[in-house]
């Protein structure tokens, strides 16, 4: 990486996954054949931190399996048990979240938060449509929120999950690093031969990745945890950031955001054992392993989902 002719810093190849762009930044051909060549995907974000685009190698040739996809998409009990698998998974990432941040604080209102995302657990397993199910997702993760919000100091004045455009500076740390895990899900249904459009959950709309979001709702509450701990640890202080316009309220510095990123990147690194596989994967791998399930499942009509069971 170089700025005016001046190396900052150099990696090896062999050590990179992935390569985030912010802003007005290019690669050189010479780059682009390397990423290539690597399987190294390329994200290119706004200054703001909003997707604009990826760069990646050719698709995997798994036409057997897409066209199972395909075939499942047309069973509606098939999707509806895939999606509600998907909800529940998100929904018990969300209590465990909370409840794990609430043992010493013994908050009553981070409790009863956590008591009705149990019951909207319970309740998704019940639901015979997809609008019901996903009534039953936008109540949970509501209290949710509700709970999430007095985990944070009262300098950050958060009230609400908000988007386009992110009002405050929690919204705007939620928002990029919702961005960043959702292309790393689309990347992993893509990198198992799944189309990462045609999701269950979520409706196929012309450019929208509904498996990979799919996907990612159950990794939604590690980028959560993140935004916590830099909250609460003082790596991002409200000081990082500052008013912006309209179509940007607030602005995080560049500063702010080299240290969110080294958080994100250190939890995306972290290891986890996989409840299928049974081996200890980084993150990142946990969301191929997950994928590797969805694809699985859709070859033997197995509706369903088994989440990581993050505690």
């Amino acid at each position: 990486v170089s700025y005016a002719d001046e190396e900052l810093v150099a990696v090896p190849l062999g050590q990179l996954t992935e390569v985030v762009l912010f802003g007005n930044i290019g690669l050189t051909t010479p780059a682009i054949d390397a990423c290539l060549a690597g399987e190294i995907e390329v994200i290119f974000l706004t200054a703001d931190g909003d997707y604009r685009g990826r760069l990646a190698g050719m698709p995997t040739p798994h036409v057997p399996l897409r066209r199972a996809q395909y075939a499942r998409a047309d069973d509606p009990a098939f999707v509806l048990a895939m999606a509600q698998g998907f909800v529940q998974a998100k929904l018990a990432h969300e209590r465990a979240l909370l409840l794990r941040h609430n043992r010493d604080r013994q908050d009553p209102q981070i409790a009863a938060a956590a008591e009705q995302i149990g019951a909207g657990i319970a309740s998704a397993g019940r639901k015979t449509t997809l609008p019901a199910l996903r009534g039953a997702e936008g109540a949970a993760t509501a209290a949710y929120f509700g709970g999430l919000r007095r985990l944070l100091g009262a300098a950050w004045r958060f009230e609400r999950r908000a988007r386009r455009p992110p009002p405050d500076p929690i919204n705007a740390m939620l928002s990029l690093a919702y961005t960043l895990l959702g292309e790393a899900a689309a990347g992993a249904v893509q990198a198992v031969g799944l189309d990462p459009y045609l999701g269950f959950l979520h409706d196929v709309a012309y450019g929208r990745p509904a498996l990979g979001l799919d996907l990612l709702e159950e990794f939604r509450p590690v980028a959560d945890g993140v935004v916590l701990w830099c909250c609460n640890s003082g790596q991002v202080t409200p000081d990082d950031f500052s008013p912006g316009p309209a179509a940007r309220p607030v602005v995080l510095s560049d500063a702010g955001r080299r240290r969110f990123l080294t958080a994100y990147e250190t939890r995306m690194e972290q290891a986890f054992t996989h409840p299928l596989r049974g081996l200890r994967y980084p993150l990142r791998g946990c969301l191929v392993e997950q994928a590797r399930q969805i694809a699985d499942r859709i070859r033997a009509g197995d509706a369903g989902y088994t989440g990581m069971g993050f505690r």
